[in-house]
């Protein structure tokens, strides 16, 4: 069965193997915690993720934000990051979605189901009248994902895409 699940400890085994193997930048997703150590992400590294849901004394600039992992089955597929509204940067920048999923599940329409999975939570999150990403030009099977879900393209540069889906 597909889920969503919410950043959480009971699956800090799981979500440690995912965050500390996924490269710092893969198709435009970023992650500061590639190589962590199972004890630092534990101790460290997770409540601070957490804490940027519902942040405490955080710079102006910064966006509160939800992490979710894609699970089938009892395995963790995907993680699915909603910022929960926009800067100016953001509005051309990351947007409010941002995802990745293992490499030896792609392909199998896990993208494009947790991408729907992961809207429906962000409608109810974030203010803005869209829903807006970003997709780097050569990343052909998130493109499909987010045209999938409804998106159109609002404008572009020269790496990447911007997307718009809309809340209603």
């Amino acid at each position: 069965m597909l889920e969503l699940r919410k950043m959480n400890y009971e699956d800090v085994l799981e979500q440690w193997e995912y965050v500390t193997t996924l490269p710092a930048n893969e198709n435009g997703l970023t992650n500061n915690y590639e190589g962590v150590s199972f004890d630092e992400y534990k101790e460290r590294v997770l409540p601070e993720l957490m804490m940027h849901e519902n942040p405490v004394n955080m710079p102006d600039w910064f966006v509160p934000e939800t992490f979710y992992y894609l699970w089938d089955d009892g395995i963790l597929i995907g993680e699915f990051r909603i910022r929960h509204r926009l800067t100016e940067a953001l509005k051309t920048g990351a947007g409010h979605i941002g995802y990745s999923i293992k490499k030896e599940y792609r392909g199998n329409g896990y993208g494009t189901k947790g991408l729907a999975m992961t809207l429906e939570l962000a409608k109810a999150i974030v203010p803005e009248e869209e829903i807006y990403l970003r997709v780097q030009k050569d990343n052909i099977p998130s493109f499909r994902a987010i045209i999938a879900n409804g998106a159109y393209i609002a404008g572009e540069d020269e790496a990447h895409y911007l997307m718009r889906i809309s809340k209603e």
